[in-house]
């Protein structure tokens, strides 16, 4: 992963600064000229896969196999992924049997004024729940997921996702999860996912590993 980090870090911040800039049309223009010259220098490295995927997913066996180790398994996913920068980027620790991470939406992830917009934290709990399925050794594909939003979530101000399985039959894992921001629970989530074999899914994440990343 050497230097994708650090690139999606910077695009990062050219995201935030792009949604929150103000300037004159012609500064606009010049700007988007260079930044089009850089994209284009980056798409040119893009290697010629044929149909198949790029790659995803990082198989590293001396990663550790827990949720703890999720973020550096997936370092192109659209919320814990560090490399790719339409993510916060989330951090994911394991707090006993719960999930707890941590994460600061930047402006690109408004949607009311000053508010995070809802798909965002959706697609943030999806990770919340799964890292909290894997504490519990019952991971799998996502089936449902109920969202209550009780308050606002605010841009730019951090924010704690917290996640936990409340119970698991032979093929389904229930889960329930929330967002406390400034002492306040903001957002309330509960997901269904299905029980999948372990080696199923290793072989689907193989599929789009990095191999040398």
């Amino acid at each position: 992963m050497a230097g994708r980090r650090e690139l999606g870090r910077a695009v990062r911040s050219l995201n935030a600064a792009t949604v929150a800039a103000v300037a004159p049309p012609e500064v606009l223009a010049d700007l988007a000229g260079r930044v089009d010259a850089l994209a284009a220098e980056l798409a040119a490295l893009i290697p010629d896969t044929g149909d198949r995927p790029v790659a995803r997913y990082n198989d590293d066996p001396d990663l550790p196999k827990d949720a703890s180790a999720l973020a550096d398994r997936m370092p192109y996913d659209m919320i814990v992924g560090a490399a790719n920068p339409v993510s916060p980027p989330m951090t994911i620790e394991v707090d006993g049997e719960k999930a707890v991470c941590h994460a600061t939406f930047p402006a690109p992830f408004q949607g009311a004024p000053g508010c995070v917009h809802g798909a965002a934290l959706a697609a943030a709990f999806d990770i919340v729940l799964t890292a909290a399925n894997m504490i519990a050794g019952a991971a799998g594909p996502t089936v449902s997921l109920t969202i209550t939003y009780k308050k606002p979530t605010l841009i730019t101000r951090p924010v704690v996702f917290e996640g936990w399985v409340t119970r698991t039959e032979e093929r389904r894992t229930y889960s329930q999860g929330r967002v406390v921001q400034d002492g306040v629970v903001t957002v309330e989530a509960e997901g269904v996912f299905a029980v999948v074999d372990p080696a199923r899914i290793a072989s689907m994440h193989r599929r789009g590993a990095t191999g040398q990343d």
